[in-house]
């Protein structure tokens, strides 16, 4: 299922285009919105556990380990 998902934070990330390409260094601004499915799961850091998702685009591209706090959906945010 596909998600509207906006961006809280401004941050850089290696993008995956292709399995045959390399990635490509992308800057992601805050307040963009993109169509995503989301693969969540937990990873380990310094400061403990977070809750993090593989992104995969509505045009094939995918980024990933993208925390939580970093986005948000809007298609599951409630009408005022």
């Amino acid at each position: 299922m596909f998600h509207t998902i906006e961006f809280a934070v401004d941050f850089t990330v290696d993008m995956e285009v292709s399995r045959k390409k390399p990635l490509e260094r992308v800057c992601m601004q805050k307040g963009t919105r993109r169509r995503a499915q989301l693969h969540p799961y937990i990873t380990e850091t310094t400061k403990g556990p977070i809750e993090v998702a593989d992104i995969f685009f509505e045009d094939g591209s995918t980024i990933r380990m993208v925390p939580y706090a970093w986005f948000s959906f809007l298609d599951m945010a409630s009408p005022n």
